[in-house]
Order: structure tokens, then sequence, then C-alpha cells
């Protein structure tokens, strides 16, 4: 983060803090790529390659439509320092997985490698995972089979579409960090 970034997010952390709605913004239900807007921030980002989807399935590509809460991340501390942020943070291990298991008890829910399940490797050897946010999305209830492992992660170097997450690039990924918080709403599906 260069340091005028730096010295926002530290004034940032100081000030009483509201929460706020990231808007991701697409031109139609089909697009893999939208805007994520927070107040005045406005960031490409990478979706789906099914796009938005109504009615989220395990499996499917589509980037979920509603409203979810953010709940924490996950950064890889031996590439990075600590995102400046108010959100909850915690370095990542190479035990660490995410179950996309339908049936599992664990679905959607962050586990410990190996797992006897399907699981997600948290601890990638590409890029994508080194700084990731959790939203709720089917979190509570969990409904076996209705998507997991949807979070905004750092985009691929040439903007591919994901599996059903949002990618940011990284400059991006450490803008949108310094101006958020916990209660924030990921609100996905709107349209320009």
């Amino acid at each position: 983060m260069d340091a005028d970034c730096h010295d926002y997010a530290k004034l940032r952390m100081q000030t009483p803090y509201k929460p706020r709605q990231l808007l991701v913004k697409v031109r139609d239900r089909s697009s893999v790529r939208g805007r994520l807007i927070c107040g005045a921030l406005d960031l490409p980002c990478a979706l789906g390659r099914s796009g938005l989807v109504q009615r989220k399935r395990e499996g499917d590509g589509g980037t979920p439509i509603g409203v979810f809460p953010l709940k924490f991340g996950f950064y890889r501390a031996e590439k990075a320092v600590k995102p400046m942020t108010r959100m909850p943070l915690r370095a990542t291990r190479p035990s660490d997985g995410w179950c996309d298991q339908p049936g599992d008890r664990n679905y959607n829910r962050p586990v410990r490698l190996p797992y006897p399940a399907s699981a997600e490797k948290m601890w990638r050897t590409d890029h994508l995972y080194d700084i990731c946010l959790v939203p709720a999305n089917n979190h509570v209830p969990r409904i076996s089979g209705l998507g997991s492992a949807i979070f905004i992660h750092l985009a691929s170097i040439d903007f591919q579409p994901t599996e059903g997450c949002i990618g940011l690039q990284r400059q991006d990924m450490l803008k949108l960090l310094a101006v958020i918080g916990p209660g924030d709403q990921l609100v996905i599906g709107r349209y320009f």
C-alpha cells in the first residue's frame, strides 16, 4: 500500500465507524464483470463465469444475488503485512480449507486440511486468496447445495471470471479494506 493510502487508512481507524453498503453493479445478469461501489470508491470487479444467479447452486459458477453481511477475512502473512482495516482478518495457514461438499456437517464452513470431504484450499499456490473476505452467503441457515466458498478475493492477472466469487485487483482490495468494517453489507445485483 502506498504512503498516502496507508496514512488515510490509519486516519480512518481513528474515527467513529458507520456501517455502509458495498454495491455490486452489472449491465445485465449475464455479465462476468461489474463495478463494486463503496462510498467514493468505484472499482472494477470480476464475477462468476455464469454471471449473477437468483438461485445459487453448488458448482453453477454464478455469483449470488442478494444482501450479505461481511463476516471476516483472511490474508497471507508471509506475502504481505496485515492490511489496514477494521474488518477482522486472520493469517491463513497451510492447513486452512473451506468445505464445499454438500451433505457434509461442515458444508460452507472453514475446516482444517486434510479433511475427509471435499474442501477448497485457502492456502493457494496462486495469489487469488492472498487477501480474501467472507460475506455471509448461505451461512445462517446453511442449506446443503446452495453454494459455498463465495468470497471477495483477488482477481486473476487477466481478470478472468471466477467460480462465483467477486475478484478485485490487489490495489483495489487494499483501498476497499481501508474503508470497510464490521456491519457492512455486500449488495449484489444492482444494474447500471
